[in-house]
């Protein structure tokens, strides 16, 4: 299976991929590519380092989000993209995009969803006082973490956290959960009934 990593900063997820999946030689999955929508991403390189192909897309490069979308789509079509992986990718796709490729792309979110939704999710936590969070891995659709959800895995929140103490603990977990995931979506495992997500045996 081939799959198209989705970045905009350090790419520490891009890389557990990497580890995890695409240097194993019995997982069958393969980052074909990695694009960006920042030159200067560190996942990047992380990419490079891995012999992965890059590309650069960038919003402001384009005269609307319809357009941003097309050219991440051409690039993704290219490629013969099984999967579209969203690791800390910080652009929104238009419905468009998201209905060509509905159930193929997932994304990896810092709480337990529909909890603290957004970019901030992490802050928003430790703000409301809440004592568990985590990690949830969902489906992608046309709003904001809203699709539907894969798999989740909690966190406690301690009352020495800090925003970065908490989040290297979630990073922790999301470095456990995002690779099984895609390992079961290869494994044709996945069924999505409305808001569901169900995992079932693979066919023999």
């Amino acid at each position: 299976m081939k799959i198209a990593v989705l970045v905009s900063g350090s790419g520490t997820n891009l890389q557990t991929l990497i580890n995890q999946l695409h240097e194993d030689t019995t997982s069958g999955i393969e980052i074909a590519v990695v694009i960006s929508d920042r030159s200067k991403a560190y996942a990047l390189t992380r990419a490079k380092h891995a012999d992965i192909p890059t590309q650069i897309v960038k919003a402001q490069d384009y005269n609307n989000r319809i357009d941003f979308d097309a050219e991440i789509s051409r690039h993704i079509d290219n490629y013969a993209i099984d999967l579209i992986v969203l690791a800390g990718f910080m652009k929104l796709f238009q419905p468009p995009f998201v209905r060509k490729y509905r159930n193929r792309i997932i994304n990896v979110h810092p709480s337990l969803l529909p909890a603290f939704p957004g970019a901030n999710a992490v802050s928003d936590t430790l703000a409301y006082g809440v004592k568990y969070t985590g990690v949830t891995v969902h489906f992608v659709d046309e709003d904001i973490d809203t699709g539907p959800i894969i798999a989740q895995k909690t966190v406690p929140v301690f009352d020495t956290d800090d925003e970065e103490s908490l989040h290297n603990r979630i990073q922790i977990e999301e470095h456990k959960l995002f690779p099984e995931v895609i390992r079961w979506y290869a494994q044709d495992t996945l069924k999505v009934e409305g808001r569901r997500v169900i995992k079932v045996s693979p066919d023999i």
